[in-house]
């Protein structure tokens, strides 16, 4: 997969975390979802960054 693609995953898997973390009812699981959620987008922007970092 290249770097877009994949930062464009990691982020839809975000977008999908987050839609569980509204759709529970369990408070523990929707601030895991959450969290995940944080994390991938996290993910995503580092993926972002160094990809702009080896064009330079």
């Amino acid at each position: 997969m290249t770097g877009m693609k994949m930062v464009k995953a990691i982020r839809q898997q975000a977008a999908t975390a987050e839609r569980v973390a509204v759709n529970t009812a369990d408070a523990v699981v929707a601030g895991q979802m959450r969290a995940l959620a944080q994390a991938f987008r996290t993910q995503a922007d580092i993926l972002k960054k160094n990809k702009k970092k080896k064009k330079k």
